[in-house]
C-alpha cells in the first residue's frame, strides 16, 4: 500500500478496533465468571450487583474512546461514582495483579485483538487503572469532583510522571498552535 493511501485511512479508536460494545460485554462476562471462582478475588466481588459486569464493560469501552455508555447512564459524576466503588476496599498488590492477569486471559478468550499496538494500549490502561484503583481503595474519602472526567485512553496516552503532569482525570485544555 502506498504512503498516500495509508495517510487517507482514519485510525479507529482502541474500542472500535477491539470490536465495540458486544466484545467488551463478553470480555467482562468471561472475566467476572473467573473472578467469582478465584480464591483471592472472590471475597472482594462476591456481593457485586448483577449489572456490575456490564457497567465495567461500558467504563472500559468509554476509556478506550468508545461510546460514552457509562457516562450516559451515570451522568456528570460518572467518574466519581466509579472511584467511589473502590474507596475503603483496601485492595492490595496481589489482588491487583490477579485482576489484571484474569482480565488478560479473558481478553484472549473473548477474542480481543492480539496485535502489539492494541495489546500495549490495553495493557497500559489496565496497569494504570488497576494501580489507581488500589490507591483509591486505600482512601477513606472520594476526592474526585465533577471537574474530574473519565480519561480517554487512545493509542499511547501516558504523558509522564504524575508528579509532573498531574492526573489523567483532569483533561488539559487544547493548546493553540505556537504555544
Amino acid at each position: 500500500m502506498s504512503k498516500a493511501m495509508k495517510d487517507n485511512r482514519s485510525i479507529p479508536s482502541p474500542a472500535a478496533w477491539a470490536g465495540g460494545v458486544k466484545v467488551f460485554e463478553l470480555l467482562t462476562k468471561i472475566f467476572y465468571e473467573k473472578v467469582l471462582k478465584d480464591e483471592l478475588l472472590e471475597p472482594v466481588f462476591r456481593h457485586m450487583a448483577p449489572e456490575h459486569s456490564v457497567h465495567v464493560a461500558h467504563f472500559i469501552l468509554e476509556v478506550l474512546m468508545g461510546p460514552k455508555l457509562y457516562s450516559e447512564e451515570f451522568g456528570e459524576n460518572s467518574l466519581h461514582r466509579m472511584v467511589g466503588k473502590h474507596i475503603g476496599k483496601r485492595l492490595n498488590e496481589a489482588q491487583r495483579k490477579r485482576w489484571v492477569d484474569l482480565l488478560l486471559v479473558s481478553a484472549d478468550e473473548a477474542g480481543l485483538p492480539t496485535d502489539p499496538e492494541f495489546r500495549s494500549t490495553f495493557v497500559g490502561h489496565l496497569e494504570w487503572g488497576s494501580r489507581v484503583a488500589v490507591i483509591n481503595s486505600n482512601l477513606d474519602e472520594n476526592s474526585t469532583t465533577g471537574e474530574d472526567k473519565i480519561p480517554a485512553w487512545g493509542w499511547g496516552e501516558v504523558k509522564g510522571p504524575y508528579e509532573i503532569v498531574g492526573s489523567l482525570f483532569h483533561p488539559e485544555p487544547k493548546s493553540r498552535e505556537g504555544d
